[in-house]
């Protein structure tokens, strides 16, 4: 395969990083952002935390009743989705601007390929440096990056040296990158993999390096075996590659303030309409599912979402669609709503979209 520069960019410590962009009253406290289980009380799991949380041992998967023991004046939030989803998006679309090649791993991570945007890695650096820079500019959020020759350097480049980092690792070094590294930093490599090495007295990335194809393939199987060896010498021809029908646009505000009023809610609306629609026009997309996003006064989450039967492209579907939503949630709940928002998904380039005249004709049952 051709030299490639890869970029895998990672937001910092993504959840708790946002509540302190929205709460800058908790800056610099622990913050633990729970997934609460609905039983009442402290049931349910920490779902991420920030750095000052972690130096209490306070990490993903605990309970929250045992965090708390751990640091009972640590700031503890409920996972606001919504919220990080609309992040999320505008982290997205900032990349976009530096490359179209884009794989979107998850809410917090991508990677992209800028092979041809750049002639070498010194350039490349300079491309991330711009890339952390605006992230920062527009959103006030800090992310790491990695620069390598594919997505596996990239991806273990980011994580090197986390928050706020930028790692580069030209061709010539990856075995002296990967080489002092445990066995758990590399990508694939999970828990019971990496006792059984431990066992076989592998422990870095180097002391894998150094075993034979052979004894791996005997001790994992064909398939993991020679993954193994090449991924310890840094080998991955994987491509960036676009996960069609899982992107999403959306735009939220905070409205000027807490309301039920119809028509408020109706101009805000039309608003945020206008804001997705020139996302998806610059980039000549359809969508076929939008939905209405409504953040109430005590900062509970609700949304209503419709299918379209075809891919749409006209401005005035969103704006139809997620106001008979609203319409609908608020027939159903007389509730202050905070914060309001319009997403869509499921998102395709082609022709033969659906537009407003055809719509219309749709008989549609909003949910």
């Amino acid at each position: 395969m051709e030299n490639r520069i890869i970029l895998h960019i990672d937001m910092d410590y993504f959840f708790a990083q946002c509540e302190e962009r929205e709460h800058p009253e908790i800056k610099g406290k622990p913050v633990v952002i729970c997934v609460y289980s609905g039983r009442g009380g402290d049931s349910g799991a920490v779902s991420t935390s920030n750095y000052e949380a972690r130096k209490f041992g306070i990490k993903a998967g605990i309970p929250i009743s045992r965090a708390k023991k751990m640091n009972p004046e640590a700031v503890f939030l409920p996972v606001n989705k919504e919220l990080y989803q609309d992040i999320s998006d505008e982290v997205m679309e900032i990349l976009r601007g530096f490359s179209q090649n884009i794989e979107q791993e998850s809410v917090d991570e991508a990677f992209l390929d800028i092979t041809g945007n750049v002639p070498d890695f010194e350039a490349a650096k300079e491309l991330a440096a711009k890339i952390k820079n605006e992230i920062r500019s527009k959103t006030k959020l800090s992310c790491s990056v990695g620069v390598g020759p594919n997505k596996l350097i990239a991806k273990i480049a980011s994580d090197f040296q986390k928050p706020d980092a930028l790692t580069i690792v030209r061709p010539e070094e990856i075995l002296q990158f990967l080489s002092p590294l445990k066995i758990t930093d590399l990508i694939g490599v999970g828990k019971k993999t990496g006792e059984r090495l431990n066992e076989l007295g592998v422990r870095t990335i180097g002391d894998l390096s150094g075993m034979s194809a052979q004894d791996l393939i005997h001790e994992f199987g064909q398939a993991k075996g020679i993954w193994l060896k090449q991924a310890s010498q840094g080998i991955d021809d994987s491509p960036v590659v676009g996960r069609e029908g899982t992107e999403q646009i959306g735009r939220i505000i905070t409205l000027k303030e807490d309301t039920i009023d119809p028509a408020i809610i109706r101009d805000a609306i039309n608003v945020l309409s206008e804001e997705v629609y020139g996302k998806l026009a610059v980039r000549k997309l359809g969508f076929k599912s939008v939905t209405f996003v409504a953040i109430s006064a005590d900062f509970k989450t609700h949304t209503r979402n419709h299918t379209l039967e075809t891919t749409a492209k006209d401005l005035d579907v969103i704006k139809t669609t997620a106001n008979k939503l609203a319409q609908t949630f608020l027939s159903e709940h007389q509730v202050l709503l905070r914060r309001i928002g319009v997403r869509v998904a499921n998102l395709k380039q082609e022709k033969g979209q659906m537009t407003l005249g055809e719509f219309n004709k749709k008989e549609i049952e909003y949910i």
